[in-house]
């Protein structure tokens, strides 16, 4: 099991490095089973390079997604707050808030994010409102390497620091003239240090919750020499038990997107089998030029509904790969 030097402290925001790509970020998401309605927002602090990258991903309860990214101009890594999104602590290590305020464009089909260009030209943009109020179920997970030898959550190479934690989420958001109640379960994650999304190889992330009781964090990571590590946890009535080993199979479409997954997961205490379906998928991507050389890679974002035994849940599947020669490197793994 790695070990994690983890404190109130690191809550706040950390002294950036001099590497041009530091980056401080955090992210929230909550799904609320009765009205069906979820997602997630991101802000990351590139004060380095003077912006804040700026992502809101809903799925609306009949099938649109509602989304918006904006690079907002930062000139300081004193606090989440840029483009009408802010993030705040209420309680170290226990409850923290995130709100959003700014214009949404809603799609009633999501594949147009396949072509942002087309996306902003045909989708006009609706005024948004998006309050959430996180409050913890599970222990904290993760903090800085114990060891400069370490290798930590995601890498070295995309992040130093990196803690997550099963959450209580709470909120409302509004779209134009509609409202929604947010009543469910969610997770949070903060992280720091050196990234450029390309480093990643490829990935494949679950995040779920199945009551206020029992959740996963799951994470399959492949480095381009062909090493893969298995990590996460199962929170099983509030405590935290390390993955130690996962099995995944993954459905795809005709055009390479995840559809459904079967997940087996084994801790020191239990071995659980999960199948997910993948509801509404948000395709997305991450573009950046490096000298004469523009890196593409490809950001699955699934709204996805799981069964573990007689327990339903709802979260995220987030399968991440570099493009390389037209094709998604990860595919069909």
């Amino acid at each position: 099991m790695a070990e994690y030097v983890m404190s109130a402290l690191h809550e706040g925001l950390h002294l950036p490095t001099t590497d041009t790509n530091f980056n401080e970020s955090v992210y929230t998401n909550g799904f609320d089973p009765a009205s069906r309605i979820g997602g997630w927002m991101r802000l990351g602090n590139r004060v380095n390079e003077g912006y804040a990258e700026l992502s809101v991903c809903f799925y609306l309860p009949d099938g649109r997604v509602a989304c918006q990214f904006h690079r907002p101009r930062i000139e300081a890594n004193e606090c989440f707050m840029a483009g009408g999104m802010e993030y705040r602590v209420t309680e170290a290590l226990q409850a923290v808030e995130m709100s959003y305020r700014g214009e949404i464009l809603v799609l009633d089909d999501p594949n147009l994010l396949r072509d942002p260009k087309r996306l902003y030209a045909e989708v006009s943009p609706q005024a948004c409102e998006i309050e959430f109020e996180l409050k913890k179920l599970s222990p904290i997970h993760g903090g800085e390497p114990a060891t400069a030898e370490q290798q930590t959550m995601y890498g070295r190479d995309f992040s130093l620091g990196h803690f997550y934690q099963h959450m209580k989420t709470l909120g409302t958001i509004r779209i134009g003239n509609d409202e929604w109640k947010m009543d469910g379960l969610g997770w949070r994650d903060h992280s720091w240090g050196p990234r450029y999304w390309t480093n990643i190889n490829y990935y494949r992330l679950f995040i779920a919750n199945f009551g206020e009781d029992r959740g996963i964090t799951v994470l399959k990571i492949t480095d381009t020499d062909g090493t893969t590590r298995r990590t996460g946890v199962v929170h099983f009535d509030g405590q935290l038990e390390d993955i130690t080993d996962i099995d995944l199979l993954t459905e795809w479409t005709a055009e390479k997107d995840p559809s459904a997954m079967r997940l087996i997961l084994r801790t020191a205490n239990r071995s659980v089998t999960l199948d997910g379906k993948v509801l509404t998928l948000a395709p997305l991507r991450n573009r950046r030029k490096i000298g004469d050389e523009m890196l593409l890679t490809r950001i699955a974002e699934g709204f996805t509904e799981w069964r573990w035994d007689d327990r339903a849940g709802l979260g995220v599947s987030e399968y991440i790969e570099r493009i390389e020669h037209g094709q998604p490197v990860g595919f069909p793994q």
